[in-house]
């Protein structure tokens, strides 16, 4: 949920880890289901429950504003957006859809406090650093949510957080595991090495007729990129805004129409102990259940203090370490029989055993917040600025539904433009991989490119930019690729060849010297006939920052020497062409009890951490494999 915002507001810090849960409802009732047969939409479906195209699309394109604010200018949009990326994306949401199954069957539940203290930490949501609910409540409808649904997607957020979570808290790791890691972390090696220099390019000639084949052969590689640019109307409601405000009574009746917004529930604080049991149980297994419940609201009327049992006894994974706290709750976000139940209790009191779906509930009442109604004054400043914001949105739409029907019947830019007074804009040429100004937004470059547009020489239907902001395409120009002449790229040429003879040089060279350092030759010797020299490294690290990370990653994965006198040798390629051969000496391995306690801790939770993740790995390939899981390859768009 945060992520979904923080794509809208600069500065929001996104946290949740898995992603938002979104379950979208829809349907068709009454005659409809007989006169239009129903289609499949979904992108995937997960033991019956659908992850719809909107939901992966909103997903995607969360993922992909991420990388792009990470990588910045050098984000390659066209090398973003393969089947590969897709594919992840929607292995995350269907991991989502997994553990929320999950989390259903075992009746995790999220403290109420746990969202709250989250919502009103994010700085998002902060005026000089304290909770602003006016402007929480202004961020949050302009992400297209109420309240209510943020805080239900951050609580199937966070409850799909906490089974990973558990699990990676009970990895274990012992002492012999630590001292193993460390010998092998620490681990140094002593090596000699020569290092190949390409040769010498100056010695190289390319014939005239060489490069007229190489020319004639990978013709396709000489080609002028295709260009185009695009003539634009461009509707933004942002840039729509009326300088006519409502009045005093426009104003009262939207506050009496919405006063129940402006209306603070009541909350209760409550704590529960969960005594859980399958709600297709026989009835032998409920009875148990109940009579557990029972025995456990004895030990609590006879005065044990309710935190105690409920950490001892609960089966709510969620809150059991809390004592059972589930925070302060507002009507309409738990069970209907858990909500009569807690409504019902004075405060202090301990219900007896309720019944909901996922077992029996003994529910504690600790505190109560009476609700609270704003008076007119004090919301009228955000009536006027949510009358404004609901105008400037009926503007846009108006507008952008007589646009879409004046270009559906005359799909002239020119006279669309004319008739609402909105100007044509233009871009400069760009290519496939995008342009500057709209030409950089991919939904904008794949309709350009499409057959309707390039080909066709049809407006684009309406291409969103951003909510409430849409623009309509037409093609300007368009520079087809052609050959470049032969004399433009001979030079190139020349080059590629010069480089390719290089590199045969290179290996040939290197292959030929490492024959005779398997047969026995020193390395002194190898260095005299390559006229180079030998260097000699002595208890290298992993980690060695002063030689080429390539010749010491290799390094690394060779074989202990058998002997001192029978080093392990190796042919290493390095970068530009350039080749070590190496004689590997010795192999030392750490000795962990130098290290002192801090650094073995720091150890220990560097395996628990990379355990942690291997558990977590391996529990959803076992949900996975357990589950009936459907993917629509065909709907991954």
């Amino acid at each position: 949920m945060l992520q979904t915002l923080h794509d809208r507001f600069s500065g929001i810090a996104a946290k949740i880890l898995l992603g938002v849960v979104v379950i979208v409802f829809g349907g068709f009732f009454g005659i409809e289901q007989y006169m239009n047969p129903k289609t499949d939409t979904f992108v995937a479906k997960v033991d019956g429950k659908e992850i719809g195209q909107d939901q992966f699309r909103q997903a995607y394109n969360n993922f992909r504003s991420q990388m792009q604010r990470a990588y910045g200018t050098q984000f390659d949009a066209a090398a973003f957006d393969t089947p590969e990326r897709k594919r992840q994306v929607l292995d995350q949401l269907i991991n989502e859809q997994l553990l929320a199954g999950v989390n259903q069957k075992l009746g995790v539940m999220v403290p109420f406090s746990q969202v709250k203290q989250m919502i009103e930490a994010e700085p998002a949501f902060q005026t000089d650093g304290k909770f602003d609910r006016n402007l929480y409540n202004m961020r949050v409808r302009a992400a297209g949510m109420t309240e209510r649904s943020y805080e239900e997607g951050l609580i199937k957020d966070l409850a799909t957080r906490q089974l990973p979570a558990g699990l990676s808290q009970i990895s274990i790791v012992t002492n012999a595991e630590i001292d193993a890691f460390l010998k092998l972390r620490d681990q140094t090696r002593d090596f000699g090495y020569v290092k190949l220099e390409k040769p010498a390019a100056d010695a190289i000639k390319v014939a005239d007729a060489d490069i007229e084949k190489y020319y004639k052969d990978h013709g396709a590689e000489f080609m002028t990129p295709e260009k185009i640019s695009l003539a634009y109307i461009e509707l933004d409601a942002a840039k729509m805004k009326s300088d006519l405000g409502p009045d005093e009574a426009t104003l009262k009746q939207r506050y009496e129409d919405q006063k129940a917004k402006f209306t603070a529930p009541e909350q209760r604080q409550a704590s529960h102990i969960l005594v859980k049991v399958d709600k297709n149980a026989n009835a032998e297994v409920q009875k148990a259940a109940l009579e557990k419940a029972k025995a456990i609201a004895a030990e609590i009327n006879a005065g044990k203090d309710f935190a105690a049992v409920a950490k001892e006894k609960s089966d709510d994974l969620g809150s059991k370490a809390q004592g059972g706290d589930l925070g302060w709750l507002e009507k309409g976000l738990t069970d209907p029989a858990f909500e009569t139940a807690l409504w019902a209790l004075k405060k202090g009191e301990v219900s007896a055993p309720v019944l909901s779906p996922e077992g029996y509930h003994l529910i504690q009442l600790r505190d109560v917040r009476e609700g609270k109604i704003k008076s007119f004054e004090e919301v009228k400043a955000e009536l006027a600025k949510q009358y404004m914001e609901t105008e400037n949105e009926r503007r846009y739409s108006d507008l952008a539904g007589k646009l879409v029907d004046a270009l559906g019947n005359d799909p002239s830019l020119a006279n669309a433009a004319k008739q609402f007074n909105l100007p044509v804009q233009k871009t400069a040429l760009f290519t496939r991989a995008g342009g500057e100004g709209i030409a950089a937004n991919p939904a904008v470059i794949k309709a350009a490119f499409a057959p309707g547009v390039l080909v066709e020489g049809n407006t684009s239907d309406a291409i969103t930019l951003a909510p409430n902001h849409v623009v309509f395409v037409h093609l300007d120009q368009h520079e087809t690729p052609v050959q470049k002449p032969l004399d433009q790229v001979r030079e190139e040429i020349r080059g590629r060849l010069v480089t390719e003879q290089l590199a045969r040089q290179a290996k040939e060279q290197a292959d030929t010297l490492y024959a005779r350092l398997q047969k026995g030759e020193t390395l002194e010797q190898i260095a005299a006939v390559a006229k180079a020299k030998v260097e000699q490294e002595r208890d290298i690290g992993r980690n060695a920052a002063n030689l080429d990370g390539r010749l010491v990653a290799e390094v690394f994965r060779l074989a202990r020497p058998a002997a001192a006198d029978k080093p392990t040798t190796a042919e290493i390629a390095l970068a530009n062409d350039a080749y070590a051969l190496v004689a590997l000496t010795a192999v030392k391995d750490a000795d962990p009890s130098k290290l002192d306690a801090k650094s073995k801790e720091a150890a220990r939770n560097q395996l628990a951490q990379g355990y942690s993740n291997d558990s977590v790995r391996g529990f959803l390939e076992a949900l996975r494999k357990s589950a009936d899981v459907k993917i629509a390859e065909d709907r991954l768009q």
